[in-house]
């Protein structure tokens, strides 16, 4: 359980630099350089992810069980887990979903947390999904709370289109499709329709 939360905290840590102090990626940018920066965090979220993928699975193998879901949780959880990969593609592929959403990786990231959390009740199900919701939801306040006070510095808008909408609907449910049925039991050991 060890290395699952230290994962995390390094993991969600080096993504909670903005939500922490909001120029506080810019101070960090500023000293280590744009390249320096972005080296680091991509090494310390790397990092962070294995030693967080690393501890999950151990703890799958001690599982301390907090509460057990009922079967009718699981299906609101394959129901909601549905839009997720929708709203991934949809960040990067601008179009109405993009607009709709306002951050559809932020709205994904609490869908799939909260999916995990009404199918799974043990503490490492806890720990991993409920770090990621807490972390997504304050991400999305300090992202209102920024923009309110002028501090978020945005890339310039991709025009969107109708076309980019389709592609994120159609491949997001291709890749829900392929992990419901093969890859999640294939990487994980579980099967969310079996």
């Amino acid at each position: 359980m060890v290395w699952l939360v230290v994962g995390l905290v390094l993991f969600l840590g080096v993504h909670s630099v903005s939500i922490v102090s909001p120029q506080g990626r810019h101070a960090l940018a500023g000293r280590l350089g744009e390249g320096g920066f972005k080296g680091l965090y991509s090494l310390l979220s790397f990092v962070g992810l294995v030693l967080m993928v690393w501890g999950y699975g151990l703890a799958r193998q001690a599982p301390v069980v907090i509460y057990t879901p009922p079967t009718g949780l699981r299906h609101a959880a394959l129901l909601l887990m549905v839009p997720v990969f929708v709203l991934l593609l949809a960040a990067y592929l601008p179009g109405r979903i993009q607009r709709a959403t306002r951050h559809p990786m932020l709205l994904a990231v609490k869908l799939w947390a909260t999916a995990h959390l009404l199918a799974n009740g043990t503490l490492a199900d806890v720990l991993l999904f409920g770090g990621f919701l807490a972390w997504a939801v304050a991400d999305r306040i300090s992202v209102k709370r920024r923009a309110a006070a002028g501090l978020l510095r945005n890339a310039p808008a991709l025009p969107g289109s109708a076309a980019n909408d389709a592609m994120a609907l159609v491949a997001g449910l291709a890749i829900y499709a392929a992990l419901a049925f093969w890859v999640h039991a294939w990487m994980f050991g579980v099967r969310p329709l079996g």
